[in-house]
């Protein structure tokens, strides 16, 4: 192995010349020596928000043109996923997230200084603290990172994903709205619904999701870039965060715009807490869902079988022919897993102690990891199961032909205890509720079927 050696404030340390990172990365593999990696996307936006530096500073004149190019060049190559491997440190660092900030400095720095025909390690001509961080700290680098992956994944992931799948469910709403189907409410036979309705109220609830993640947005839309280590802006000059962000607008053409108010960002992330709160309600919606799937579609013969789930596997590899919903239970663990991710970042959004919340890692990583297994579920969900599912109208009419729940319609016209007594003899003598009004004749039969008429129920 050929080794170079690094310097920093701690002393010189040995290097694979192979690798790109500089001595405050080497110490932090040895320190932090864990598995689960840092986010992709998050070392892709701290990577966009060196650009952003760059820029600004080159234009207050702070930062030498030809050095700002090297860094906006070699953080392009990092966006593109040029240097997957230059990134070894895990989630499980610094609370504020220092050791990632200075692996991409020093990567950074290396590959520029390489570009310019000096050597890795020389910090010559481009230093990874005074000049790819300049005007900058990790305590405001890293928050502003957070809220461009938050928005950014939202925005191009999560809400596409679930606009998708609503609008498979509504088309399935709007083409079931005259299947008459029984009602069910604590796994009990209820009063008649058709099967559009109830496909209707997923959409709902999935449309709400959606308006409430993207309340979000506008928060999120807020930098705390320029506030340097406590939220005061010292070390960054004046119009230094105006023409960043103004930067990362232009390039991400989303509104990001500079926080009223940067200590509050930095010493908390209290809007990340509600995005992930939203994320975990968006998982309460989705186990909601599946669930009711895979039980409208339990059987083939001795279940509800109200729903012909889609046969996309074996099921079994004792009983052959049995398909399971796979699609329902990977879903519903994944909204398990999501719901616990909520738990952990509330905890972690808590643990602000004065100018620093010391947690930002687990909170985007678990941001970041929400956000794509719900995308994915969307998607699975609308392309293996929702495009596919089919009503199975013989179950569905055998099933509300023989529930006693229509009963209710006659409430008011014969009173709850006769209305009953009819339903109570029915189950008790195996009969029907029209056989059970022929002998107890609570109503005329005219009257009785035309009251008891599913299509006049819904």
């Amino acid at each position: 192995m050929t080794t170079r050696t690094e310097t920093d404030n701690m002393g010189s340390i040995k290097i694979d010349d192979k690798h790109h990172w500089g001595a405050q990365t080497e110490r932090a593999r040895t320190f932090f020596n864990y598995p689960t990696p840092m986010p992709t996307n998050l070392i892709k936006n701290i990577a966009l928000v060196k650009q952003a530096a760059a820029h600004a500073n080159s234009q207050l004149g702070l930062l030498d043109p030809d050095k700002a190019h090297a860094i906006q060049e070699v953080a392009q190559e990092i966006i593109d996923h040029k240097h997957p491997q230059a990134f070894p440190l895990p989630v499980w660092i610094s609370g504020s997230g220092t050791q990632c900030n200075m692996n991409i400095n020093e990567v950074i720095a290396n590959l520029a200084n390489l570009k310019l025909g000096h050597q890795k390690g020389s910090n010559t001509p481009i230093h990874p603290n005074d000049d790819v961080n300049k005007s900058q700290s990790t305590n405001d680098i890293f928050p502003t990172a957070m809220h461009i992956t938050s928005a950014t994944m939202l925005h191009d992931q999560l809400l596409p994903a679930l606009q998708s799948l609503s609008e498979s469910l509504s088309k399935k709403s709007r083409q079931w709205q005259d299947i008459i189907k029984i009602g069910r409410t604590h796994l009990q036979d209820a009063v008649p619904l058709t099967l559009g309705q109830e496909f209707s109220g997923f959409v709902s609830q999935l449309e709400a999701n959606q308006q409430r993640l993207q309340a979000n947005l506008p928060e999120l839309y807020q930098l705390c870039l320029g506030g340097t280590a406590v939220g005061t802006g010292l070390n960054a000059p004046n119009a230094y965060a105006q023409k960043a962000i103004a930067w990362l607008a232009a390039q991400t053409q989303l509104p990001f715009t500079e926080a009223p108010n940067k200590f509050a960002l930095q010493a908390s992330h209290d809007c990340l807490v509600s995005v992930m709160g939203d994320l975990k309600r968006l998982a309460v919606t989705l186990f909601k869902i599946v669930n009711d799937l895979r039980l409208l579609g339990s059987g083939p013969r001795c279940g509800l079988g109200e729903l012909n789930l889609p046969k996309n596997e074996p099921g079994s590899s004792i009983m052959p022919g049995k398909v399971n919903p796979t699609q329902c239970e990977s879903i519903a663990m994944i909204c398990a897993q999501v719901m616990g991710y909520d738990v952990a970042v509330s905890i972690a959004g808590s643990g602000g102690h004065l100018q620093m919340n010391v947690y930002k890692p687990l909170i985007i990583y678990n941001i970041c990891e929400s956000i794509t297994l719900l995308a994915s579920s969307c998607v699975h969900l609308k392309n293996f199961t929702v495009d596919t599912i089919e009503p199975n109208l013989e179950h569905i009419n055998q099933h509300l032909n023989n529930s006693l729940k229509l009963v209710t319609a006659l409430n008011p016209y014969i009173g709850y205890d006769k209305a009953s007594q009819l339903a109570h003899y029915a189950y008790q003598h195996h009969t029907t509720l029209e056989e059970a009004n022929q002998i107890l004749k609570m109503l005329p039969m005219a009257q009785f079927k035309k009251l008891i008429d599913p299509k006049n129920l819904v």
